[in-house]
């Protein structure tokens, strides 16, 4: 009598179920990308591989990349911090909050490229925008210029946050910059041979505040609306 071999059945569900598909879903695993790999992370390639999908599959949710990218920063910016309403003065207050701003910016450096190649759409973008323009109008500021000058606060700080970033990325140091300035030649460069000391001091937050103390005197100073 012929005994006949046992056959082990194997599911094809053994494989833990995906997780579905949605938008906040890729928002949040492009996000992770950005943080671990920079802005080359930002690719619909590794995203859908990441998810186990096909990148045809990610454009039922987003419309393009430069969609996905506005969501990732806006993502990303969820880590701002907002200084209480009775903390100190509206000045402290907002820089304050532009500080928390830099150290996003810093902690994840493709983020830092998103803040200055995308414009920001939501919750987290559209409340930082808002939180700004609260103090600028306790502090008497103008429509055209409040609206204006947090363009040019947001932008100095994403500048500063990329160029700081991107040097540590490929280990660049103010070194050579230093080095360079020692060996001016004094009578073709008078004035940068007489600063060589001054143009690369105060490095760190000394020199940010100091930008922003500028930018915003600036704001003060001009006139309430611009026709």
């Amino acid at each position: 009598m012929t005994t006949k071999p046992t056959r082990t059945v194997v599911s094809r569900r053994s494989r833990p179920a995906k997780e579905p598909l949605s938008q906040e879903l890729i928002v949040e695993t492009a996000l992770g990308l950005v943080k671990s790999e920079g802005s080359t992370g930002l690719s619909m390639r590794k995203i859908a591989k990441a998810l186990d999908t096909g990148p045809s599959s990610l454009y039922v949710y987003v419309s393009n990349q430069q969609e996905l990218s506005a969501y990732v920063l806006d993502a990303g910016l969820a880590e701002v911090i907002f200084p209480m309403s009775d903390s100190g003065t509206w000045q402290s207050r907002l820089f304050d909050v532009l500080d928390s701003y830099l150290m996003v910016l810093f902690d994840a450096p493709g983020i830092a490229e998103l803040a200055l190649t995308t414009i920001p759409v939501g919750h987290n973008s559209l409340g930082l925008t808002e939180y700004m323009l609260h103090q600028l109008n306790e502090a008497g500021v103008g429509a055209t210029s409040a609206a204006w000058g947090i363009d040019l606060l947001l932008l100095y700080v994403s500048s500063v946050a990329f160029e700081q970033t991107s040097r540590n990325q490929v280990g660049t140091t103010l070194q050579a910059v230093k080095a360079s300035y020692q060996t001016l030649d004094a009578k073709r460069y008078p004035l940068l041979s007489g600063l060589k000391e001054e143009m690369t001091s105060a490095e760190g937050k000394e020199r940010f505040r100091w930008g922003l103390e500028v930018i915003l005197q600036g704001i003060l100073q001009g006139k309430p609306e611009i026709k």
